[in-house]
């Protein structure tokens, strides 16, 4: 199975092949019927369009000055 984002992906019913969200906390699971979001069981398959990966950090330029721009 190719894993996109990271190889390390720890299993949450959120982004399961199986899963389908109901609320922020709950996923109505095929296989195991409601479960808690971030449960997993051994069932889990990873659907890589479901995982929302975190936003990056944004960029501060507070601390460069107009000196480090002039060559």
């Amino acid at each position: 199975m190719i894993m996109l984002f990271e190889k390390n992906i720890e299993p949450h019913c959120v982004y399961c092949q199986w899963g389908t969200p109901l609320d922020e906390n709950r996923i109505v699971c095929r296989k195991k019927g409601i479960v808690a979001a971030g449960g997993s069981c051994r069932r889990f398959r990873y659907d890589p369009l479901k995982r929302i990966p975190p936003k990056p950090l944004a960029i501060t330029f507070d601390h460069l000055k107009d000196e480090d721009f002039v060559l």
